[in-house]
């Protein structure tokens, strides 16, 4: 084989393997040593990531559907507490990334065994009973994931009718609607997109939801800068919404809240160590790695500031839950709905990416649990059009169609996006981004216990604990409050 058609194989395998996935994408290849292709280590395919690739997907990965409540959570905190927990977040998500990337090889931070997933680390440096806690918080991350993209993108498609109908009606129909079509109509849409098979692993999905993302959030950015230009004047106080617009146990609550959605906004340390896996060595993957966490936090950190302030300026107390929601029937309102549609998009993706893992997970348990079954194994052979030959398998159909129900009915029953957005915040917060990272570094270090090191280390833990419970503790009180004025299944925007 040609030098120039070795390296364009190389290059097209490559595109296939070196998409970042939630949890776990891997291609085993046979050793091939010194060859061109493959890693001389395990034998995968060349790493080819640079300081820039991983800096991109880290932001790509964070700057999601999270940026959407950031201004709602400085409004819940005010113009000093919002911006300094914003920073505080930022921090400690740097820093116990920064302890994470030294766990992407377990034991030699140059040539010790590698880990290709999150779980793999925690399996390789933990192992035990932490395993399968890890793994449970996980997936049940992904559950709640599914359940509040559904709910998002529900909105966002509820935003654009209504302020369409509100501009027909020159602003004289108030124009309520049910949430309840819209979310079944994203169901239907997930379900259709979760029998393809390794839906995930299309490389132009990354692609897609990197511009979406980025479209909606400097829509957002730039609507909220408008209006500030247009009041003429900074909305918002020192201290946050003021106490007789919501009694002082609310306040005390949502400032709560405020802080699970924004520790949601900088949760992504479940995919670090999966996209460490693709950058290229000399040097330490490790040091490309921190190197690439203080870029893009950094990056995000500016942009959660700019699109948390410019909102709360522009709407003081008043501003809504969902950021974008808030400019429903303002002009130029045909760039509101670009950027809603732009959030469907995104979220109609990133669905399947992020339950792709427990899809996996879960026919890979029944497979091995009963590998006999017809029912599960069998796959049958559908020919279609233009496409080739479909593998139909009646567990997969099954089992992915319930689940995606499940999500929906769930989305249909609590449809309250900033209460969920605050306890999947929350709730993954400490585990993944904290707990896990410094329990693997002082495994990985061979930190003494009680020294002083080992000390900081667990105070960080804890008062990371201590937020993560408070915060659950405020979305939960949200979530009884809208309990008490709201009827299942009747809920109209």
């Amino acid at each position: 084989m040609g030098e120039n058609a070795a390296s364009k194989n190389c290059h097209k395998n490559h595109h296939l393997h070196n998409h970042h996935q939630v949890f776990d994408v891997s291609i085993d290849v046979l050793p091939q040593n010194g060859s061109k292709c493959f890693d001389d280590d395990d034998g995968r395919l060349k790493r080819t990531g640079t300081l820039w690739t991983a800096s991109a997907h880290i932001i790509t990965a964070v700057i999601g559907s999270g940026v959407l409540s950031l201004a709602w959570a400085v409004a819940q905190l005010g113009w000093v507490a919002g911006p300094a927990v914003m920073f505080l977040f930022s921090l400690v998500t740097y820093y116990t990334s920064s302890l994470l990337t030294d766990c992407y090889r377990t034991g030699d931070p140059d040539t010790g065994k590698r880990n290709y997933t999150y779980m793999d680390a925690v399996q390789s440096i933990l192992g035990g009973v932490k395993v399968k806690l890890c793994g449970f918080i996980q997936y049940l991350g992904l559950f709640g994931i599914a359940i509040g993209y559904t709910i998002a993108s529900s909105i966002s498609m509820m935003a654009i009718k209504r302020s369409n109908c509100f501009h027909q009606s020159g602003g004289q129909n108030p124009c309520h609607l049910s949430s309840n079509p819209y979310m079944i109509m994203f169901g239907i849409t997930e379900i259709l997109l979760s029998q393809i098979p390794d839906f995930d692993q299309l490389w132009w999905l990354s692609i897609v939801a990197a511009v979406m993302s980025f479209t909606y959030s400097s829509i957002g950015l730039g609507l909220g800068i408008g209006k500030v230009a247009v009041n003429g004047t900074f909305k918002g106080s020192l201290t946050g919404i003021s106490i007789g617009t919501v009694t002082e146990t609310e306040k005390i609550w949502r400032s709560f809240q405020a802080l699970g959605a924004i520790a949601f906004a900088y949760s992504y340390s479940v995919i670090l160590i999966e996209i460490q896996d693709t950058v290229k060595s000399p040097p330490a993957e490790s040091k490309t790695m921190k190197k690439a966490a203080r870029i893009s936090i950094v990056v995000t950190t500016t942009f959660y500031m700019l699109c948390g302030c410019m909102g709360y300026a522009a709407f003081g107390d008043l501003a809504p839950g969902n950021l974008l929601t808030g400019f429903g029937f303002y002009n130029p309102y045909w760039l509101v709905d670009i950027a809603n549609a732009a959030i469907v998009i995104h979220l109609v993706g990133a669905y399947q990416v992020f339950c792709q893992p427990l899809f996996a997970f879960i026919e890979k348990w029944a497979n091995q649990k009963w590998p006999g079954s017809y029912f599960i194994t069998k796959e049958f052979n559908i020919a279609v059009p233009g496409f080739g030959l479909y593998k139909l398998n009646l567990f997969r159909l099954v089992w992915r169609t319930i689940f995606v129900i499940l999500t929906t009915v769930i989305s249909m029953l609590l449809p309250f996006f900033n209460d969920v957005v605050g306890i999947l915040g929350a709730l993954g917060f400490w585990p993944l981004t904290v707990y896990f990272p410094v329990e693997m570094y002082i495994v990985q270090k061979k930190i003494p216990k009680w020294s002083t090191r080992w000390i900081c280390l667990q105070i960080l833990s804890m008062a990371c604990l201590v937020i993560s419970l408070v915060a659950v503790a405020g979305s939960l009180a949200g979530v009884v409050l809208d309990l008490k004025a709201y009827k299942p299944f009747k809920t109209s925007y």
